[in-house]
């Protein structure tokens, strides 16, 4: 019989941490707010409260930081990207991409397939979700006037556009380009506009790196079912490219982000404190060197995740590179204060 921890919230926070787990029967012990929090796919929002990290620390390095609108940027970020996560399992669901034999079953609990979660329940926690998101959104717009709502109708449009649409974006090869929009320009770029009430090219350039390394797990995703969705029609860029191409341009994606922040504080757009980043360079070469060979045939003893390969190496090296891109930003802010 599976065993669960007692605690409600070590549950919780577990739900956020790790990779993904935990199986089907397990999950079925769980009180609603956990399942919720698994079916959220959770251990992958920490992409978008690092991407609110960034903005607050750009804003704050600029003297232009405002404490309650950081935390509402991060909390509406994050709660965009559970609607993300949600809508898309139910729109694969619904139109008969997510099967018995698809990797998405596989790696984690489908709140729909699985059975964990009613289809009521998923829509009344998506209604939830947006309600909350719609109050954030509101708020900046009242307080920010069409700057903010020009940013709130870009994200949706592209949340909408990337699964809900007729033709989604990720399934004509889009998605990844559509991924370091919103996780770079959009979140970062957009979450400073909102923060410190005007637009900051220097903010557009810093989220370039951020938006790469989110893009380099949504394309590792891709290739890792690339033969999947090409049965299926979905035609994402590793299933256009070939999977040797694709993994070429993720090796590049990798590559770029390092070389984008050394330009950065060539140019003088960052502080030579982001420069910290590159202790991450480790993790980027471990993810490199698995890119350039062909996926294994079955996952290896003990492996958690699977079929999920490449995803899971870029998903850890981008966890590392933006904890160390957000501090050498926090170093770089508290020097520009101390400055002042």
């Amino acid at each position: 019989m599976p065993t669960v921890p007692r605690s409600k919230a070590a549950l919780w926070l577990g739900a956020f941490a790790g990779f993904y787990r935990p199986g089907v029967e397990e999950l079925r012990l769980l009180d609603p707010v956990s399942k919720f929090l698994y079916a959220a796919r959770s251990v992958i929002l920490v992409i978008s409260a690092q991407a609110a990290i960034i903005a607050g620390l750009l804003a704050a390095a600029d003297g232009r930081f405002r404490a309650g609108a950081f935390v509402l940027v991060l909390l509406g970020l994050v709660v965009a990207h559970m609607i993300s996560n949600l809508s898309n399992d139910y729109f694969g669901y619904k139109r008969g991409h997510d099967t018995p034999d698809s990797p998405r079953m596989r790696y984690t609990v489908h709140p729909l397939a699985s059975g964990v979660l009613e289809r009521r329940d998923l829509l009344v926690g998506l209604a939830l979700l947006a309600a909350l998101g719609s109050a954030i959104a509101a708020w900046f717009i009242v307080e920010r006037g069409w700057l903010a709502a020009g940013f709130v109708a870009a994200g949706i449009a592209l949340m909408l556009l990337y699964d809900a649409a007729p033709v989604p974006l990720k399934s004509v090869g889009l998605g990844e380009v559509a991924v370091f929009l919103v996780w770079g320009p959009l979140m970062v770029g957009g979450g400073y506009a909102v923060i410190a009430g005007q637009v900051s090219a220097d903010a557009f350039y810093a989220s370039i790196p951020y938006g790469l390394g989110v893009m380099s797990i949504l394309t590792g995703k891709h290739i890792d079912q690339r033969e999947f969705d090409a049965g299926k029609g979905n035609r994402t860029l590793p299933v256009l490219l070939g999977e040797r191409a694709a993994r070429g341009v993720n090796v590049a994606t990798l590559a770029l982000i390092y070389v984008v922040i050394a330009l950065l504080i060539l140019w003088g757009r960052l502080t030579l404190f982001a420069a910290l980043a590159a202790l991450a360079l480790p993790s980027a070469a471990r993810a490199v060197a698995l890119m350039r060979r062909p996926r294994p045939a079955a996952a290896p003893p003990g492996y958690v995740g699977w079929p999920l390969w490449y995803h899971r190496v870029c998903l850890q090296h981008n966890r590392l590179f933006g904890w160390l891109y957000i501090a050498g930003l926090a170093a770089g802010a508290l020097w520009s204060v101390a400055g002042r």
